[in-house]
């Protein structure tokens, strides 16, 4: 489904406590085939994250039938070897796994709940994995759902970016039950090296929510270094390569720091999605009583470089902001 703006969820209540699964998948090569047999998977929503997804799968050996709001999606996917769908009840018909990868809670709603959706039409005994970033509560909800309806329910939110997800090197966390989580681990294996049960229903949505906080701090720190480090004349692209390889190095300075360098900040994340993720972490945290003095503070400056038009920009234009609090003229 194409991308859209950044609606926010309700307040959300605390996941009940649970052992967490230490079962994970280490895949250290892209384009490779599954051991287990191919399946047939409808994927909904081929967006940034969602296209390379889909054809990550197909290359991994599996059937899978894409549907997104755009055709040029959808014809993406059949060029790689994948096939199209006209509506969301064409593409799960015969589906034994549906993934869905959308922009946020309300979309999820439509395509899983809505009518059209993909409860109305899935088979009793189908894998539903929602991949998208939303709140947890409302992964509990398609969960209880799914249930219903004799469907089973994983939420699996992803980390890395659209470059982690052509790479097939994505974080994914899953909520949901282990036995569910152990079917599905093949195919996540064709998506990403990191791949850990983290709890029950909407667990998934809890740790990327955390993950998501932990990403936005860090992007505006390193924006910050950025600009300090320009002011004060030292070459740049010098003293990033040294900090990355000292304990200031991180994913996000090795991912970012060609965006903030070139000034690049084509979206591979948007400001607008991370605007909405870091609502989510805001009710998430205040639900279970945990402050975030800094996290809030980085969801006011994540907020206003949505207020000053960059919200379709990548989030490492969290860039522009610190240029302007400095009197730096942003073109």
């Amino acid at each position: 489904m194409a991308r859209a703006g950044a609606p926010r969820g309700g307040a959300l209540t605390a996941l009940p406590a649970r052992p967490l699964s230490t079962s994970r998948t280490h895949s250290r090569t892209r384009n490779r085939r599954n051991d287990a047999m191919s399946r047939k998977i409808a994927f909904i929503g081929l967006g940034i994250m969602g296209s390379p997804m889909a054809a990550n799968l197909v290359r991994a050996g599996h059937h899978v039938t894409g549907y997104n709001l755009t055709q040029p999606q959808i014809d993406a996917l059949v060029a790689a070897g994948g096939h199209g769908a006209t509506s969301i009840a064409d593409a799960v018909k015969d589906a034994e796994v549906v993934i869905t990868m959308v922009p946020a809670d309300p979309h999820v709603e439509q395509a899983v709940l809505g009518e059209g959706g993909v409860l109305e039409h899935a088979r009793p005994g189908t894998l539903l994995i929602d991949m998208s970033s939303i709140t947890p509560q409302t992964s509990i909800k398609v969960e209880a759902a799914a249930k219903e309806k004799g469907v089973r329910a994983l939420d699996a939110p992803v980390s890395g970016g659209e470059a982690g997800a052509v790479e097939a090197v994505l974080s994914i966390m899953v909520g949901g039950a282990a036995e569910d989580f152990a079917e599905a681990e093949p195919l996540f294996a064709a998506l990403g090296t990191t791949v850990v049960h983290v709890g029950p229903a909407g667990a998934g949505q809890t740790v990327k929510a955390a993950n998501q906080l932990i990403v936005a701090v860090n992007i505006q720190v390193l924006a910050e270094a950025v600009v300090f480090l320009e002011n004060a004349g030292v070459d740049l692209a010098a003293a990033l390569d040294v900090l990355g390889g000292g304990l200031a190095g991180s994913t996000v300075l090795n991912r970012k720091k060609a965006n903030m360098l070139d000034r690049e900040f084509a979206p591979g994340f948007r400001i607008d999605l991370h605007h909405k993720d870091m609502g989510i972490v805001t009710d998430a945290a205040r639900a279970v009583g945990a402050a975030l003095p800094v996290g809030a503070v980085v969801a006011q400056l994540v907020a206003s470089a949505r207020a000053n038009g960059d919200g379709s920009l990548d989030h490492s234009a969290l860039l522009r902001g610190v240029e302007r609090l400095s009197g730096r003229e942003v073109k």
